[in-house]
């Protein structure tokens, strides 16, 4: 049984969310005390999160970031906040989707349970990998140098360690987020060619529709910052009117 996380400080507003996820069998806990949230969810150990932004003493960005320090839990902000940048600011502190209020409740399971399927499920990372990188590693894995064992790619000496979160090179490694995960996954599977910014979108959310397509840019910017930080400031490239191509040269 999924365990369902809400921190939600209306009290009425919680209750509905908690009663429309149990009808689908997740086990659901609410957020008592606001001050001690990160105490709470490791007492929860949940796989979601649905996080407020509004909320007592610290805001919702806040506690996505100390969350972020220790778990990559898919993380699905709810605010009563419609603007461009509050969402922008959700996914930029770490959030993985966003829903306004009042909340549909059917777009709400259905978001839970795609969050779910690719952070557990039958959409989880590991398929990606199989299903993508394994069929283009039996004929060009010797021209890109790309290698795959145990949950580790490896192209060029960028090596991705998908059980662990982490991007190195060049002796040096980087903690990534979930999303930047998934996304430098794909660049990497297919690197060298253009990956369409809708597939991009569709491997990160499943209700594509919902999704304001500038969430994919920030992401693809806090990837770029972070291959900079390992010395590749150029790896990603975009195409416009496509999507993005990563670069990776020998001894690069």
């Amino acid at each position: 049984m999924n365990r369902i996380f809400i921190v939600e400080d209306d009290v009425k507003i919680a209750q509905l969310l908690k009663a429309k996820l149990e009808q689908y069998s997740y086990h659901v806990t609410l957020a008592s005390d606001f001050r001690n949230i990160s105490e709470e969810i490791e007492q929860a150990d949940p796989h979601l999160m649905l996080l407020d932004i509004n909320l007592p003493y610290y805001d919702g960005y806040y506690w996505c970031r100390q969350v972020r320090k220790t778990s990559n839990l898919p993380i699905i902000f709810i605010s009563a906040r419609e603007g461009e940048m509050d969402q922008v600011m959700a996914i930029e502190n770490g959030g993985d989707d966003y829903i306004t209020k009042p909340v549909q409740l059917e777009l709400l399971v259905a978001k839970v349970r795609g969050q779910l399927r690719r952070a557990y499920g039958e959409y989880a990372m590991p398929s990606v990998q199989e299903t993508g990188a394994a069929e283009r590693t039996e004929g060009s894995s010797g021209e890109q140098g790309q290698e795959q064992e145990h949950g580790k790619l490896e192209v060029n000496g960028v090596v991705l360690w998908l059980n662990r979160n982490e991007l190195h090179y060049d002796e040096q490694h980087i903690d990534l987020t979930r999303n930047e995960l998934l996304l430098m996954e794909m660049l990497l599977v297919q690197c060298g060619e253009v990956v369409a910014r809708d597939k991009l979108l569709e491997a990160l959310w499943d209700d594509v529709q919902f999704v304001d397509d500038n969430t994919l840019t920030v992401n693809m910017t806090r990837l770029r910052k972070k291959l900079s930080e390992l010395g590749l400031p150029s790896a990603i490239e975009t195409i416009r009117g496509q999507g993005y191509k990563l670069k990776l040269s020998e001894g690069e």
